[in-house]
């Protein structure tokens, strides 16, 4: 019993230490939010359905920062926000873009294609944003 147990500890460390390499080197879309926003409510109501079935959604993930709670710890070096909604783009320890507040569905989706090419650009290879949001 005390083998398998010790198995199952160290299958369990080596996937949560894969998802924590996993996160520091995949793309984020953090969005800062707080509660009461009447333009977070609405960005929830149009495109966060959407998002994680979009070419944008599977690249970068949504995640969510509270403007009132502390940076996480894997984004200190990141400049912090005071209005909401606002989405940067990360990856790697740099930020790739910032979208301030919520200008609406058409031209979220147009600056958030602008911030992602930016940084596939970067990546290289053929990886450019077509700025198109097909289900992943």
């Amino acid at each position: 019993m005390h083998i398998r147990l010790t198995a199952l500890s160290l299958v369990t460390a080596l996937c949560v230490a894969g998802a924590t390499s996993q996160r520091l080197a995949a793309a984020e879309l953090v969005m800062f939010e707080q509660r009461g926003c009447e333009w977070c409510e609405m960005w929830d109501a149009q495109i966060a359905p959407i998002y994680p079935k979009t070419e944008e959604g599977a690249f970068a993930p949504l995640r969510r920062i509270d403007i009132h709670e502390p940076m996480p710890d894997d984004l200190a070096w990141m400049r912090g926000e005071r209005f909401t909604p606002s989405f940067a783009l990360v990856h790697e320890g740099r930020e790739y873009g910032r979208i301030r507040g919520y200008p609406g569905e058409d031209f979220f989706w147009g600056l958030l294609a602008e911030m992602v090419g930016k940084l596939k650009g970067t990546l290289g290879g053929d990886q450019a944003s077509n700025g198109t949001r097909t289900p992943g």
